[in-house]
């Protein structure tokens, strides 16, 4: 399942350029509209933009629910472990797997939930204020990073295990540089 190694990457990077994209356009609109430009002016405010801040906002909520299971796969979601790490190694494993799998089921519930949410609102007329887009789509950002946080927790819970290692982000690696360096 190669696919499912960098589906948060691409992702949140694809929503962070789109967000990027539509931000600049929409500044760069209301910036231009200033201008007493014959026939640029008029066709320039006839566009409306008011829907980029509203469709930013719903891009960076699903950014931060996919960004939230980057975290657990990759080792850089926020975790306590200082009472953890002074146990007895085997004492500090079951702690971990208990952790782990509490971090699963609590992604789970709240991904069942989500979806239950989604479920009943989609049978609403509810749409959002400038775009008009059924609100489910908005929402379904929450099952759908919370089931994703889901498996990673049970992944790496997995490979814990497995191998008795944890992920852990290395802020001086980049990742893909040594096949470059290597070329």
């Amino acid at each position: 399942m190669k696919f499912l190694d960098h589906l948060e990457e691409w992702l949140i990077a694809t929503l962070m350029g789109a967000a990027t994209i539509i931000i600049f356009v929409a500044v760069l609109h209301r910036y231009l509209s200033g201008f007493a430009i014959p026939g640029v002016q008029d066709f320039l405010i006839q566009l409306n933009t008011s829907w980029a801040q509203e469709l930013t906002i719903y891009m960076f909520v699903w950014m931060a629910k996919f960004g939230a299971a980057y975290g657990v796969r990759t080792g850089i979601h926020v975790g306590v472990d200082v009472l953890i790490n002074q146990l007895k190694p085997s004492r500090r494993n079951q702690f971990v797997i208990l952790g782990l799998l509490a971090g699963a089921l609590f992604t789970g519930v709240v991904g069942t939930l989500g979806a239950s949410f989604v479920w009943e609102i989609g049978h609403t007329d509810q749409t959002s204020a400038d775009l008009e887009i059924p609100m489910w789509w908005v929402y379904l950002a929450v099952p759908l990073g919370s089931y994703l946080m889901c498996f990673r927790f049970l992944q790496v819970t997995w490979t814990f295990i497995k191998t008795g290692e944890l992920p852990k982000h290395d802020h001086a690696h980049v990742e893909g540089l040594e096949e470059e360096v290597k070329a």
